[in-house]
């Protein structure tokens, strides 16, 4: 895989003007060996693997430019790539960083796009994917949304692979309420879909790795959970106690 993206990187329009450091983090697959086919490549060979961020900060340290470019090993460039990057940020004196369009070997959106702190998910950088769109009957949402649909273990209806938590329902009773109506919809849960590392053993979900957004009311209004905290409930003795001032 390095060489492949060393050698997209060579073929660069603006190669003439590049720095290529490679950090090799203590690899054992043969990276380390291919330097002397590459002369003009620097290479910074760690004992061990140190982990992600220490090898980018050594390289980024080593680095003698304006602008840096971070690459994982397994990505080949375009030979305009550097260059576009480069114009869009002397373009935009705002912007701190760019990023191009990941795409796999079919020219499709890879998977690029998580939460932090990180929860495993990714989802292709498709255009258009963080705008609701109002779809005409017959049109694979899922699939325009860039998810995959996958048959669900108890109900006909699939459901979606990327998604962190899912729950296969069977409806019960929908009641209508009001003149417009709305509708209270009451179903039963048979089975649900936790992501590795996403709930205990007694199905407890861990909020902070969902990273979860709320539906307020409205058109389109939708909050972010970014504060989160615990209130201990106190039984009903405490708190006639606390406030009769009582410890």
């Amino acid at each position: 895989m390095l060489r492949r993206c060393l050698e997209s990187i060579e073929a660069s329009d603006a190669r003439a003007t590049l720095q290529v450091i490679v950090v090799d983090n203590g690899s054992r697959d043969g990276s380390s060996q291919i330097g002397d086919d590459f002369p003009n490549v620097q290479f910074i060979r760690l004992p061990k693997n140190f982990g992600l961020t220490k090898a980018l900060n050594l390289g980024w340290r080593a680095a003698d430019a304006e602008y840096v470019l971070f690459l994982h090993d397994d990505t080949e460039v375009q030979p305009s790539t550097a260059g576009i990057l480069a114009d869009a940020l002397d373009a935009h004196a705002d912007a701190a960083a760019v990023c191009p369009l990941l795409v796999d070997q079919a020219g499709e959106p890879a998977p690029q796009l998580g939460s932090l702190p990180p929860t495993g998910i990714w989802r292709p950088a498709t255009p258009g994917a963080e705008t609701p769109v109002e779809f005409p009957r017959g049109v694979d949402e899922i699939r325009q949304a860039g998810f995959t649909a996958v048959s669900a273990a108890k109900v006909r209806a699939p459901r979606i692979k990327e998604a962190p938590a899912a729950f296969e329902c069977r409806l019960v009773q929908m009641l209508k309420l009001g003149r417009r109506p709305y509708h209270l919809v009451i179903g039963e849960v048979l089975y649900y879909h936790f992501a590795d590392g996403l709930a205990n053993e007694r199905g407890h979900v861990d909020v902070g790795r969902v990273n979860p957004i709320g539906r307020l009311a409205g058109n389109g209004g939708y909050a972010r959970i970014t504060d989160r905290f615990e209130m201990p409930r106190i039984s009903y003795p405490q708190w006639l106690r606390m406030k009769r001032g009582e410890k």
